[in-house]
């Protein structure tokens, strides 16, 4: 059986609770929904919101990467400590998190396998009180430009053809019949459709009942039957770039794909671009 290229990435919920003591940790909650904190989160852990602490407004753009610092450091954690990232829904926006602290430069971050959702299935304890913190220093790696890519490539790479692309939305996204997943808005982008070329590999279909990856078996099996292989460079896109970071977390980390890169713009920027190529 094949093994992930790079299992330190994860941690297990059991081992999890087992240091919840060990001051060298660091956990972050990062979910869809902010309040799901408040209602219960792991001893110890701190909340960051997706849009108001990983945003940065007006622009549709992140936090920099000396923003980041600073509000790591803000919330007591240094970069001393090694950053256990989880969330709900099979870790959907605690991968966001992930990617996008990779991309920033911090270097000592790792997910929970399973997430809230399998840490809620095993019955582990939640608490209400938020940490007690004070003031740290976070210091950032070199920034990884090469894990995000902008609209001027991605519109290169798909009129050239040819590519390897990962749509990872939901088939009705994928096949242009809504514009977003059901529980949202549907005016996001102009056009429905997607990327000529693109795969749909879903990217809820990494994942078990539990919320735990699938094993590397299952993994490579899935993209291969859609012709995404290790020997090409793949873009994932989806919606807004969160979903599609999750499968950039599986291709790149527990794969081991040498070149995967997140298309963060993805359909609400693509599909709201005058005369590119779009399939249906």
């Amino acid at each position: 059986m094949a093994e992930y290229k790079n299992p330190s990435v994860l941690v297990e919920t059991e081992w999890l609770e087992q240091n919840l003591e060990d001051k060298s940790l660091a956990i972050i909650e990062v979910d869809e929904d902010p309040t799901a904190y408040e209602k219960g989160h792991i001893a110890g852990a701190i909340a960051l919101d997706w849009i108001n602490d990983l945003q940065s407004p007006p622009l549709r753009e992140f936090v920099s990467a000396q923003q980041l610092a600073e509000l790591l450091g803000s919330k007591g954690i240094s970069s001393d400590q090694t950053i256990v990232l989880y969330g709900g829904n099979n870790n959907w926006f605690a991968t966001y998190a992930y990617w996008l602290f990779k991309y920033r430069g911090v270097e000592n971050v790792k997910l929970l396998n399973g997430g809230r959702k399998k840490w809620e299935l095993e019955s582990r304890p939640l608490v209400q009180d938020e940490p007690n913190t004070s003031p740290a220093t976070f210091t950032l790696g070199a920034e990884k430009p090469e894990y995000r890519i902008f609209r001027d490539d991605v519109i290169a790479r798909a009129k050239e053809g040819g590519k390897a692309w990962v749509d990872v939305r939901s088939p009705e996204e994928y096949r242009g019949e809504l514009l977003a997943p059901p529980h949202l808005p549907q005016e996001q982008a102009q056009v429905p459709g997607h990327i000529p070329g693109s795969a749909n590999v879903t990217w809820a279909k990494t994942a078990k009942e539990d919320g735990t990856f699938k094993s590397a078996d299952e993994l490579i099996a899935l993209y291969e039957a859609e012709g995404v292989t290790p020997d090409k460079e793949v873009v994932t896109y989806c919606r807004i770039g969160e979903r599609s970071s999750h499968s950039w977390f599986v291709l790149k980390e527990l794969l081991g794909f040498e070149n995967v890169i997140n298309y963060d713009g993805s359909w609400t920027e693509y599909g709201s671009l005058v005369g590119v190529p779009v399939e249906k």
